[in-house]
């Protein structure tokens, strides 16, 4: 396994438990009123577990894997901006910019 399809995994696997975790423990949903996007939580853990989903399946279709690796990037960099503007600290902000760099890299080493 090269070091991609290590970080394919990694990203995947962790997609699938955020994903699952926002319907099994009331702390990912209080996140999401904490914000004032309660609205949007039920979608973004759907996001996140189809994300997670396309990754695992990227690794026999490069297709699904630019479209979901790029789908993940695009998500984790609003997850970022969502929370810089509720002025969140920089230890509680570093995981979904980390994902966002994470599926940023893992898109443009599938293109090139």
């Amino acid at each position: 396994m090269n070091f991609l399809n290590v970080l394919i995994f990694f990203s995947a696997s962790s997609f699938l438990v955020y994903g699952l975790a926002y319907f099994l423990s009331s702390n990912m949903k209080n996140e999401f009123k904490r914000f004032g996007l309660e609205k949007f939580g039920t979608l973004t853990a759907i996001l996140e577990l189809l994300g997670a989903l396309g990754l695992f399946l990227g690794f026999y279709n490069y297709t699904i894997l630019i479209i979901t690796s790029g789908g993940l990037a695009l998500l984790m960099l609003l997850g970022t901006g969502v929370r810089i503007k509720m002025k969140d600290s920089l230890l509680v902000s570093t995981p979904a910019f980390f994902y966002f760099l994470l599926n940023t890299y893992i898109l443009f080493k599938t293109l090139v």
